[in-house]
């Protein structure tokens, strides 16, 4: 997939070819479906990541999540016949404790079984978020990729620039968020550059007459780390 880019130092232009703009398309539509099929459930949710930026390649996911907490039979009934695995995951032992529903054409549906922190919620944001008449205008967003580079849409593509050229106010204004996200991510993914993935902390597939609700429960009562997270 062809991109022309022009250098501006540190600061770079990008120009999506027919192949990005047909890929972005086809990922979008995965995504309406999604999205749409949930808020028939009165469940509302949003795309993050590059196919809210716009910045998608070959292999970008479609990634979805549910900002509140929602009763998994309620997601499962939304999404019926189209679930092709579920678990309970978390990133750290003080992270939120989430439900991953992974789809048949490997959509990702994220939902919080605790209650989020505004952090936890502005994590998705500052990585680019849009929700469903945002995608259905066409229109996309900033956000912060894995490299650390902020991406903010064009026209014809997008202008990216590293992180540490930019102040943490001026991302956070920008994208929506409040700074203390933009700090804390900064620190997480230069560490993460630094000495690599480190792993998840929690991942527990369920079987198909289990509910994570059920299984979060159970894996509380064993993880004095998981109990404190949830009580807090």
């Amino acid at each position: 997939m062809r991109r022309k880019a022009a250098e501006m130092g540190p600061r770079r232009e990008v120009a999506y070819g027919p192949e990005t703009w047909e890929l972005l398309r086809a990922l979008r539509e995965r995504a309406i479906s999604v999205l749409k099929a949930l808020r028939g459930h009165d469940i509302e949710a949003s795309v993050f990541g590059s196919v809210a930026r716009g910045d998608v390649r070959p292999g970008s996911d479609v990634d979805i999540f549910i900002p509140a907490m929602v009763s998994s039979i309620r997601v499962g009934l939304a999404l019926e016949g189209q679930v092709r695995e579920r678990s309970v995951v978390q990133a750290t032992p003080r992270a939120l404790v989430k439900a991953l529903f992974v789809l048949d054409d490997g959509t990702s549906v994220i939902f919080p079984l605790i209650q989020p922190r505004q952090t936890e919620l502005e994590f998705y944001r500052f990585g680019g978020e849009m929700g469903l008449e945002g995608i259905l205008k066409g229109e996309r967003a900033c956000g912060v990729d894995k490299r650390l580079m902020f991406i903010e849409p064009t026209p014809w593509g997008h202008i990216e620039t590293p992180l540490s050229d930019l102040s943490p106010g001026w991302v956070a204004k920008k994208i929506g968020v409040g700074q203390a996200i933009v700090e804390e991510r900064m620190r997480v993914l230069e560490r993460r550059a630094e000495v690599g993935r480190t792993g998840i902390y929690l991942q527990r597939p369920l079987a198909p007459d289990e509910a994570p609700e059920q299984v979060l429960s159970q894996l509380a009562y064993e993880d004095p780390a998981l109990r404190r997270r949830i009580q807090k």
